[in-house]
């Protein structure tokens, strides 16, 4: 989801072309079943699932591309300090016809993406996510690379002001104006950058009994300013929950303030490119508005 706006130039996919990189590029899994995973699966790569236990994972954009050797990179690296299920990355598959950029084979994850319906204990479930960003953050950040995330806020207030003016009608634009002045006059954080997923959405978290299991799609990490991390607050937990998730993190006012800046700006965001385009994020940006402007928590 952090990758270049979808445009013309996306490549065509489909079950044969990837049967064929497959092939070409691993043969010893060349006979296993390709299936393709649902059209919602993601706004930045296309998935296929390879046989029971792997699924391919396609870059749509040039921007999307360049998050593949960072994944591969740090995945593992990161991964045994996380308390929870990260993508495996297996094979990283080159350019070849019909798919300009490097591919790559992950282990497959089971879950359900963290929508409402699947999220029977959003306490626990937010326990679970302040786990997660907690160790993450914790990691060693010696030689990581910026995330896609890691402006500060002050630089994305001309885009952000230009979302709430072009979302006027669909969005209560002086609300969402005082959730942003109030995040811009937070003090910046004090200490150094640290590692941040930096998309903590539903559809980039996998619950399984109402618990997280697994988090997956790290195009966005790298490092940066661990409020961007508060994101879930917003788009996956309900009111109580969200104060169980910020006292599990001991976030802040400051902290806070910037977390709901930084949902506020993505929201906007999304809402104003998917709204046409893609139902499923269209309307998890319309949630997370309706919750940041409906109160103060």
């Amino acid at each position: 989801m952090c990758a270049d706006t979808l445009g013309t130039g996306e490549p065509r996919f489909g079950t044969g072309l990837v049967r064929r990189l497959v092939a070409e590029q691993f043969p010893a899994w060349s006979g296993l079943a390709v299936v393709p995973v649902g059209p919602g699966a993601g706004t930045s790569n296309v998935m296929y699932r390879l046989g029971e236990d792997m699924v391919v994972r396609l870059p749509r954009t040039s921007g999307a591309a360049g998050d593949v050797e960072k994944e591969h990179r740090w995945l593992p690296r990161l991964a045994p300090a996380l308390p929870v299920a990260v993508p495996v990355p297996l094979g990283l598959g080159a350019p070849g016809p019909g798919c300009p950029w490097p591919w790559s084979v992950y282990r497959w994850l089971d879950g359900a993406i963290a929508v409402p319906g699947n999220v029977t204990d959003p306490e626990a479930l937010a326990r679970d996510l302040a786990a997660f960003v907690t160790a993450l953050h914790r990691a060693d950040p010696r030689g990581g690379p910026p995330s896609y995330r890691c402006e500060p806020l002050a630089a994305r207030d001309a885009t952000t002001r230009e979302d709430i003016a072009a979302l006027r009608g669909e969005v209560d634009a002086g609300a969402a104006t005082a959730v942003w002045t109030e995040a811009l006059s937070a003090p910046a954080p004090s200490g150094p950058p640290v590692w941040i997923h930096a998309d903590l959405q539903p559809g980039n978290l996998l619950v399984a009994d109402g618990r997280l299991g697994a988090v997956i799609d790290f195009g966005c990490l790298g490092l940066g300013d661990a409020a961007v991390d508060l994101l879930p607050a917003w788009y996956v937990l309900p009111s109580g929950a969200r104060e169980v998730f910020r006292d599990a993190l001991g976030a802040d006012a400051a902290a806070w303030a910037r977390g709901r800046g930084w949902a506020l700006s993505v929201a906007l965001a999304e809402l104003r490119h998917y709204r046409t385009a893609n139902p499923f994020m269209a309307g998890t940006a319309r949630r997370v508005l309706a919750r940041l402007l409906a109160g103060r928590d």
